[in-house]
């Protein structure tokens, strides 16, 4: 009998909880019980520290790992001692299995790790976690959001962050219901900047301003913001002087992505300017400057030659056109001073051309000049990419990551939900797995 245990202890792992197995049945609804005892009930009394007499046992009934693809309930006979001290206030005790369950609890400590496991490494559903155990949706998904709260939550995470990331991202797309659409996101960057591993979420804040970041950034123990070296963002001005007020030791990085968008935009508003000034309307079919509005804002290197011809012909068919062709060459040097493969030499030709086109430019470039302007305002944190070559990339790819995690989910209604269903699926929280 003694060997039977032994083996059933080893199969199903309890050896590990500190409890034996005394008997096993199967009900109908394919669930596994196991009848177990403590191997080492603590007999000591909490209030005295003197050992009490066994005076009986009570059960406790909680989910465990499943067997075999089968759910499994440990029954667990826990004894009961009374203290016969007789100046102790404590006169019946039980024996602590807070090691095994946590208070107040309906799972085993293991079982918990192992749903979040289930979540994070392996991408599963709330509804397949909760089918596995056997446990209700809203059970499991409790669970897993106050275990994912707690591993968020440890100083750790923070401990080695120099390299922050800040975006906005539109968490919900119906106006109402309370919480704002919009949330900060804040990203760990320093595993790609050291080429260690990938990007993490560290925190959402709700809002995006200057308070959101700036009142997330105080909360944060001065060793943290003391650590922060780099903080890149896109050119909302809010996030710039939050940072600028509240990390004197970080250098901002305007995102190269959103540099080059911006010059874009400017490129699309002169193209659309002198298409209306030519044609007295909208682009239409067949309109030379409509046909090429793919092209103008497409990297020279990827062009056809179809697409070179296509754009010669769409820029050479009106005098006026000369506007817009300014206005691409300067989009494509933008480019071009980002892809040099040194970044001294980037950050020289980015320099050149920022001083170049931020005054001074003739009549009619009035989209170039406004590009000219609001660059060079923004000139330190352009050229500051060269310098640490961090980029708002990662951030982005969190926020596609995040995006589909919404769409898969049919939405969310409940921000404090989102936030954390969204550090189990892009915060890193593997790692911090054993804390459980």
């Amino acid at each position: 009998m003694a060997e039977n245990t032994a083996i059933a202890d080893t199969i199903c792992r309890t050896i590990e909880l500190g409890v034996t197995i005394t008997g096993a049945a199967l009900d109908g609804h394919e669930r596994t019980h196991l009848y177990c005892e403590l191997l080492a009930a603590d007999d000591r009394c909490p209030g005295c520290g003197e050992p009490g007499r066994l005076r009986d046992h009570v059960h406790r009934e909680v989910a465990d790992l499943p067997i075999v693809g089968h759910p499994t309930r440990l029954h667990l006979q826990v004894p009961r001692f009374r203290c016969e001290t007789a100046t102790c206030p404590q006169a019946i005790f039980r024996a602590g299995i807070d090691d095994i369950v946590a208070p107040r609890t309906q799972v085993t400590r293991r079982t918990t790790a192992w749903m979040l496991q289930r979540m994070i490494v392996d991408k599963m559903s709330v509804k397949s976690v909760a089918a596995a155990v056997g446990l209700g949706w809203d059970t499991v998904n409790a669970i897993a959001l106050s275990a994912a709260r707690n591993l968020a939550a440890t100083p750790e995470r923070l401990d080695r962050v120099r390299v922050l990331g800040v975006d906005e991202h539109k968490w919900k797309h119906v106006r109402g219901q309370g919480d704002p659409s919009f949330v900060t996101v804040l990203v760990d960057l320093t595993p790609v900047v050291d080429g260690t591993g990938p990007a993490r979420l560290l925190d959402m804040v709700a809002g995006r301003s200057k308070a959101a970041l700036k009142n997330w950034l105080d909360a944060r123990d001065q060793a943290f913001r003391d650590r922060i070296r780099v903080v890149t963002m896109d050119g909302f001005a809010g996030y710039r002087t939050a940072t600028a007020e509240t990390l004197d030791r970080a250098r901002a990085v305007m995102d190269p992505f959103h540099v080059v968008h911006l010059a874009a935009e400017k490129l699309t508003r002169c193209r659309q300017r002198i298409q209306t000034a030519t044609c007295g309307h909208r682009g239409r079919s067949g309109d030379p400057l409509y046909g090429i509005r793919r092209t103008l804002l497409t990297r020279t290197g990827l062009l056809t030659d179809k697409q070179k011809t296509r754009l010669k012909i769409g820029l050479d068919a009106h005098d006026e056109h000369v506007a817009i062709a300014i206005t691409y060459a300067v989009y494509q040097e933008l480019i071009a001073a980002y892809e040099q493969p040194h970044r001294r030499e980037g950050k020289i030709a980015m320099y050149k051309l920022l001083k170049r086109i931020r005054t001074g430019l003739p009549a009619g470039l009035a989209e170039l000049a406004q590009l000219g302007r609001s660059l060079w305002a923004r000139r330190a944190e352009i050229l500051a990419y060269f310098d640490t070559g961090a980029s708002n990339g990662p951030v982005e790819a969190i926020n596609g990551r995040l995006e589909h995690l919404r769409g898969i989910a049919l939405g969310f209604r409940n921000l404090r939900h989102y936030i954390l269903r969204s550090l189990i699926h892009s915060g890193g929280l593997a790692e911090r797995l054993h804390a459980l």
